[in-house]
């Protein structure tokens, strides 16, 4: 199966929406972006993390329950000006970047808004998320996307780090307290307040932006959660290290003739009537060898 095939396939059984261009929504919403010392990250003591009865969807009735021992944790995804820091020192050249069997670039997944589909785009990459004319000057503080699985496990070797693993993802997203039963309830207040970047509006027709955002958003512009961890809910799916298996069992490699890794937390593409997974329990399957313009990633390293 080609990859684009699979990448469809990917996009509709986990029903990924548009990505759009970042900017701002309307008065009222997210104002202002938490400022960060470097490379700040939170320590957690590690326990036992259980999703408990509240799974949604076919493919969380795998994973998330077990114990974790005391790890550290990114306090926010990995931006675009720690990626860089890291290409800067290693002339790291990202899968996307990398010469495919037509001597063109790999290139990148965007969502072309016009036509309401994802394409594989060769000018796409970590510098140029959507392609040829965009860019990520002045956009230092913005997760970093489009970056496969491997180059998040390049950077995170570089920092003497690690990807995490699906249950110390979801116990630094919500300890060891079950998913909650409202599938709202980490995106959205008591008040229908959003306190994630995610989409507003009908999918694929409109993002009203209504929480400060269409599109990307800097890191730490909505409230972290209880272990201080911020953009755990939306903004960008995050790579861990585990393979994906489906609620058949299957690992998703064998399934769709692709190597396969357990994406978390949902993304600004996430609407109401197409995704909602923007929540601690979802998880779906990432091609490990493909970047996508609203997948990121944060790391994290063992506690003695």
């Amino acid at each position: 199966m080609s990859r684009l095939k699979i990448l469809v396939l990917a996009a509709v059984s986990a029903s990924v929406a548009a990505c759009g261009q970042s900017g701002r929504g309307p008065a009222g919403a997210a104002t202002h972006c938490a400022a960060f010392a470097a490379n700040a990250e939170v320590m957690l003591n590690g326990g036992h993390v259980d999703r408990g009865e509240n799974r949604f969807e076919p493919e969380e009735a795998v994973g998330g329950v077990g114990d974790v021992g005391p790890f550290s944790i990114d306090a926010h995804e990995v931006t675009n000006a720690q990626y860089a820091a890291f290409v800067g020192a290693t002339h790291y050249v990202t899968v996307a970047e990398r010469a495919g069997p037509d001597g063109a670039p790999m290139g990148a997944a965007v969502f072309d808004r016009r036509q309401a589909r994802w394409r594989i785009d060769a000018s796409a990459n970590w510098r140029h998320p959507d392609g040829a004319g965009s860019s990520i000057d002045g956009r230092g503080a913005y997760p970093v996307v489009a970056v496969a699985f491997e180059d998040a496990q390049a950077y995170a070797a570089w920092a003497q780090r690690r990807l995490p693993t699906e249950n110390e993802w979801e116990f630094a997203a919500r300890g060891s307290a079950p998913a909650p039963p409202d599938r709202r309830a980490e995106a959205f207040d008591s008040h229908g307040a959003p306190q994630a970047n995610t989409w507003q509006g009908v999918f694929p027709f409109q993002d009203t932006g209504e929480d400060g955002f269409a599109g990307l958003a800097p890191v730490g512009c909505f409230p972290p959660n209880a272990n201080g961890l911020y953009d755990m809910t939306g903004n960008v799916w995050e790579w861990t290290s585990d393979r994906f298996i489906g609620a058949d069992g299957l690992d998703a490699a064998r399934a769709a003739d692709a190597p396969m890794r357990v994406l978390k937390g949902g993304s600004q593409l996430c609407a109401p009537n197409f995704c909602a997974r923007y929540r601690s329990g979802s998880r779906q399957p990432g091609d490990e060898g493909l970047g996508m313009s609203h997948i990121g990633f944060r790391t994290v390293r063992d506690v003695p």
